[in-house]
């Protein structure tokens, strides 16, 4: 175990905070997951799910072994590679998603011979936050200019958020946002970006028209979706969201402050995605307001952290590759909890690290492992001055004590040869490194 720690490079606060978290999500999806046991005519029994959420966390824990491992400057290239890649397969994945529960929800794309679904968004997320990074921390002479962004930068913003909107409305408006901060942090000029602003707004109503002159389109089916969603948030009209929030606020209520215990969850039986998108009320059900404010905390320590991070970067793209990729993290986990206290609309957002999943959990470690990656390089370099600084030091200890024992051999009677004596400990001493090593 002591070795393996040692292999564990880079902050080890975020190793730590990654770590309570999964740890802590084992009992939760546990729990949670028994109204999936039953669904299908199944018997209740909810180790299955344990076994594959702990392949999932697993998984994601060598991927972030691994990914950290890899000198974070790499992804510089490789998310100018891996942009058009995932531009391939969000445009496969609107054409032949797979259907869930008989809905038309193109957000997943099956992985032949394996049976995994995966969720192209998420990877699709992780590149563009690279690429934008990239952009941004190159060397410019000259002051940004609005043409050749709209080109560069603006471009294949766009398009990656053109394929995901029609399946995912809540993911783009995520990645816009995170976008937006991103672009804000890097000093991009900000009447620029008050330009994009606009012109998202602008093509997003455009979106709207043309999905109100064709509703029976299968891309534009989901608007109707969004619209019930903002209509039932902002209205007591009855519709099966505000079931799931009604069963969500039971759950969170029943917790009160120290909860009803780990498993003794009433409402996980009745509220539907308990295991992902609610699972939080669940928490807070089981563990009480006391287990709530802990993981809030948790997330919120573990953001801290990522500022920290951020400052201590050495370079721009490692600066803002921290905050494109581990700040939309806990902006994720901040709207997942917002939902389940109806303070926004049910968007599906998951939990990060703690929500079951496959595909969430791990594009979520490849993040980690990229952050971690930025800390270790500065952990090296902050090593690499101090072993310097130690050769320094011995090399000025021997230096001293060859100078103090030739002083000491220096005769005591005056005459020529003790001049030459004298002469040749000045000489030694003018060169010290022939003083030490000879000539």
């Amino acid at each position: 175990m002591k070795q393996l720690i040692k292999n564990l490079k880079g902050d080890k606060v975020i190793w730590s905070f990654v770590a309570l978290l999964a740890l802590f999500s084992f009992m939760p999806v546990f729990s949670a997951s028994s109204n999936l046991a039953y669904l299908g005519h199944g018997t209740g029994n909810t180790l299955g799910y344990l076994v594959k959420h702990l392949a999932h966390i697993c998984i994601g824990f060598l991927i972030i072994y691994l990914v950290h491992k890899i000198p974070y400057h790499y992804f510089r290239g490789i998310s100018k590679i891996a942009l058009p890649v995932v531009w391939l397969l969000l445009a496969y994945t609107l054409v032949k998603g797979t259907v869930i529960a008989g809905a038309n929800a193109s957000r997943w794309i099956q992985i032949p011979f394996v049976g995994i679904t995966f969720q192209t968004s998420t990877l699709a997320s992780l590149v563009l936050f690279l690429y934008v990074a990239r952009y941004l921390s190159k060397n410019r002479s000259e002051p940004i200019d609005f043409k050749a962004s709209l080109k560069e930068l603006w471009g294949p913003v766009f398009v990656t958020l053109a394929m995901i909107l029609p399946a995912n409305f809540s993911t783009t408006a995520l990645i816009f946002s995170m976008v937006i901060m991103l672009v804000f942090v890097g000093k991009y000029p900000i009447k620029f970006t008050a330009l994009i602003i606009g012109s998202a707004i602008v093509l997003f109503a455009f979106f709207i028209l043309i999905a109100k002159a064709f509703p029976d389109s299968r891309f534009f089916s989901r608007v109707s979706t969004w619209g019930s969603r903002i209509e039932n948030f902002t209205t007591d009209k009855p519709d099966e969201d505000d079931y799931q929030i009604e069963k969500a606020k039971i759950a969170i209520a029943s917790g009160k402050i120290y909860g009803l215990g780990p498993g003794k969850s009433v409402q996980k039986n009745f509220l539907p995605q308990s295991s992902s998108d609610f699972i939080y009320a669940i928490i807070v059900e089981e563990y009480g307001l006391i287990g709530g404010l802990g993981v809030l905390g948790l997330y919120l320590l573990l953001f801290f952290r990522f500022v920290i991070a951020s400052h201590k970067a050495s370079t721009l793209f490692g600066k803002l590759v921290v905050v494109g990729l581990g700040f939309p993290m806990i902006f994720q986990a901040m709207i997942n909890m917002a939902v389940a206290v109806e303070l926004l609309p049910v968007t599906g957002q998951t939990l990060p690290l703690i929500s079951s999943g496959g595909s969430s959990i791990w594009m979520t470690c490849f993040a980690l492992g990229i952050i971690i990656s930025v800390t270790k390089k500065e952990d090296e370099i902050i090593e690499e001055q101090k072993e310097a600084a130690k050769r320094e030091e011995a090399l000025q200890r021997v230096i001293d004590q060859q100078l103090a024992s030739e002083l000491e051999d220096v005769p005591e009677q005056d005459g020529d040869g003790n001049l030459e004596q004298t002469h040749s400990i000045e000489d030694k001493a003018a060169n010290p490194m022939e003083a030490v090593f000879g000539k």
